[in-house]
């Protein structure tokens, strides 16, 4: 289906003025951007080189025009994270999402292509997986996320597409091979389990679009009258917004499909295709001709196992800094950014993109021995696909008030400029972050 069909008559005209609304929004930002500078002769060590660490690395090395920085990530390919849930419902090819950091990463940072395994504040330090130890001035921990896939007994990554067995957020190669399992549903029908993991995760709409998606695919290929659908949480809910949270358990209801709460993935046999979830009454199983997993999510390694990580609370084991300032609570050469951040939001894409300016801007304070200066509100962007070619545009921030770029969209409206905004804007949008110019 193409991305023209189901538009509303007046959806070429908002589309129009929401092009130009964004590119005067994303103007501002480059010039306010561009005024950020040090002429401190400072090293800056960067760890991590996913959005968060290469759209730091364009933007410092421009800001320190005396300084050093350097990337520390063995990662040479780059992935477009928000495109794999259109890879896994068949509208993307992989490759559109499969991009190179060496086309992005600036050519006057150094970048150490290794993998940091330690952390050592005290002295100013990381530690890397060769044993070499860096030294920093200061550093931004940019790690990213790491998917627990081994906490669900059974699990095994490399049967994704077989079996019945799908997870759109494992890789490129994985969400396309999620899709040979949707696409075979789609036409043949059956049960099909969309699960929900009681940890922060990225993107917390991925699942509720990766299950809207497979609606439309059964009622497009022939499946839907044979498929019973269902939807378990491992929370209270299945979004973080009490409106949306009412309006997609209801849409789900509309179509037919079981929900359950507090109902938590803790085994899969896949050639059985049978799951087993914990429950407040003891374990149930459910046998299933589809199940898309979602894995429970976690710092990486050696930020939750050091230091630097919040050592109690809801937020224990992810980087503590201060949601505002995004500033490292106990060592204040140290900043964060991106899906490592222990704060109540902030693992999206859209978070990076104005997270990145926050960060930059108060190191640089920093840097010139002032306090920072600028605080983030915890801006959070979730394009919620309802179905292809229609989408709502949900912006919010760290008090879970609506926060929308765009005048004319009501974000608790269904769309086609939302969906335009995801399928064909976003990455662009991206693309440019990454290079440090929104």
């Amino acid at each position: 289906m193409s991305s023209s069909e189901n538009k509303p008559d007046h959806g070429r005209r908002n589309f129009l003025l929401g092009s130009a609304a964004m590119a005067a929004t994303l103007a501002g930002l480059e010039t306010a951007a561009a005024s950020m500078s040090s002429d401190k002769n400072v090293h800056v060590v960067i760890v991590g080189s996913g959005s968060a660490g290469i759209s730091l690395a364009n933007r410092l090395s421009r800001a320190l025009p005396n300084g050093k920085v350097t990337v520390i990530d063995r990662k040479e390919p780059h992935t477009y994270w928000p495109g794999l849930t259109l890879v896994a419902t068949g509208l993307w090819p992989k490759d559109k999402v499969v991009l190179a950091n060496a086309d992005f990463l600036p050519s006057n940072i150094t970048w150490i292509k290794e993998m940091v395994t330690g952390f050592d504040p005290e002295n100013n330090t990381v530690i890397t997986d060769s044993g070499q130890k860096v030294k920093y001035d200061f550093m931004v921990v940019a790690m990213g996320i790491e998917y627990n896939y081994g906490a669900i007994q059974g699990m095994d990554v490399e049967a994704i597409g077989t079996n019945g067995l799908a997870s759109v957020y494992h890789s490129p190669d994985k969400a396309a091979q999620s899709w040979v399992a949707i696409q075979k549903y789609s036409v043949e029908g059956g049960n099909g389990i969309f699960t929900l993991p009681p940890t922060a995760i990225r993107c917390a709409g991925a699942p509720l679009k990766m299950t809207f998606l497979t609606l439309d695919r059964l009622k497009q290929n022939g499946g839907f009258e044979k498929a019973k659908m269902n939807f378990y949480s491992s929370t209270g809910g299945v979004f973080g917004l009490p409106w949306f949270n009412d309006f997609v358990i209801k849409r789900f209801g509309e179509n037919g499909m079981d929900v359950k709460f507090k109902t938590q993935l803790k085994a899969v046999d896949i050639g059985a295709r049978k799951a087993t979830f914990a429950t407040e009454n003891g374990d149930i199983e459910a046998q299933y001709e589809l199940l898309h997993v979602v894995p429970p999510m976690r710092a990486p390694q050696p930020v939750r196992e050091s230091v630097l990580a919040w050592q109690d609370g809801s937020f224990k084991g992810w980087l503590a800094v201060d949601k505002e300032t995004l500033r490292h609570m106990d060592h204040p050469n140290v900043f964060g950014c991106g899906d490592v951040n222990g704060t109540p939001l902030g693992k999206t894409a859209a978070t990076v993109k104005l997270s990145v300016p926050v960060v930059v801007a108060n190191l640089l304070s920093v840097i010139d021995g002032k306090d920072p200066q600028v605080k983030f509100n915890g801006y959070t962007s979730c394009p919620l696909i309802t179905r292809f070619g229609s989408a709502m545009l949900i912006e919010f921030d760290y008090k879970k008030e609506l926060i929308p770029t765009f005048s004319f969209i009501d974000p608790k409206q269904e769309s086609w400029f939302a969906w335009v905004m995801k399928e064909q804007m976003l990455k662009p949008t991206y693309l440019e972050m990454l290079q440090g110019h929104v």
